[in-house]
């Protein structure tokens, strides 16, 4: 019996995160600019994320929590997983991620809530 992961998921895991560390490094001075635009989905990104995980940036965003740039990275992101739909979990890790690359003061009730795993409290 073999333990650990495949290569193919080590490889595409690294890639992730590279590109995460290249598309945070290229917005790092927009990070927090302002934004008085209304950002308009594609019908590939409604396909693939799916209405939950739009939503649940568009909550972000009015929150304050995630401004205008860094949605974009957490959108490029979550359409690098090439998955479909998106499940909430994946997409709350990756906003957490894109938060913690640009060294983002969060909230403990949004840490509370993108760090909650809906599954787990479910099966209890």
């Amino acid at each position: 019996m073999a333990a650990g992961f495949e290569h193919e998921d080590i490889d595409d895991a690294l890639g992730w995160l590279y590109g995460l560390a290249e598309t945070t490094e290229r917005c790092v001075d927009l990070a927090h600019a302002p934004s008085t635009g209304t950002r308009i989905y594609t019908d590939s990104e409604y396909n693939q994320m799916g209405s939950e995980a739009i939503g649940f940036v568009a909550f972000l965003e009015s929150a304050g929590v995630l401004p205008a740039a860094l949605r974009e990275i957490v959108l490029d992101r979550a359409m690098a997983l090439n998955e479909s739909p998106l499940s909430l979990e994946k997409l709350k890790i990756i906003a957490l991620m894109v938060l913690w690359s640009q060294e983002a003061e969060i909230d403990n009730l949004v840490l509370e809530e993108l760090l909650d795993d809906e599954g787990a409290r479910r099966l209890h």
